[in-house]
């Protein structure tokens, strides 16, 4: 894998698919970006598990904290980094002997370990590295453009409200209507 660009349906693929994340490195605190990466997520549906070991115990928006991948007592899909690149070998090598192993090791943004990623895939688990999820999961679904960032235009009118309750793009390619990023209005 190239590991300087990923094609969209490699991202889009993973982003579909697993919906249990650990968090390995997040903060507790409501300003940090660990933070915002797993409230986003939490309030998308995906099952968040918090890993610190200092903040092991206690919860993070009604989440038990771990200290480590090990003492999680489920299967998880995938481990979110947000540790300095040094630190990664150690949590990839963690992840590996879970029983069954993660499907994907993701790296937030500014971590890379080519070292850890090539143990990672040799051992048959898919690697993003230096990527946000969140970042990522806006852009494929078009969230980002649908709350006006990113749509190269600025206007004074509000955004047009496109049905009752909560609105959520969703990652699918096409949506019910046969529109790309059709909005999922289930939620």
């Amino acid at each position: 894998m190239n590991h300087d660009s990923y094609p969209d349906s490699y991202i889009r693929g993973i982003l579909n698919t697993v919906k249990t994340i650990a968090m390995v490195g997040i903060s507790p605190k409501e300003n940090r970006p660990s933070y915002f990466v797993f409230k986003y997520f939490v309030e998308r549906g995906r099952h968040m598990i918090p890993v610190n070991p200092g903040q092991a115990g206690k919860q993070i928006l009604g989440q038990k904290v771990y200290a480590r991948l090990a003492d999680i007592p489920e299967p998880i899909d995938m481990i979110d980094i947000f540790r300095a690149s040094e630190f990664v070998m150690p949590v990839v090598q963690e992840a590996l002997t879970l029983q069954p192993k993660p499907s994907v090791i993701w790296m937030q943004l500014g971590i890379r370990n080519d070292e850890a990623a090539a143990v990672a895939e040799q051992a048959g688990v898919k690697v993003v590295m230096n990527r946000c999820p969140k970042i990522e999961y806006g852009r494929l679904s078009s969230e980002i453009s649908w709350m006006g960032v990113n749509s190269r235009t600025l206007s004074s009118k509000r955004a047009q409200n496109l049905g009752t309750g909560f609105q959520r793009m969703g990652l699918n390619e096409a949506g019910q209507s046969g529109r790309k990023n059709d909005v999922d209005r289930d939620c």
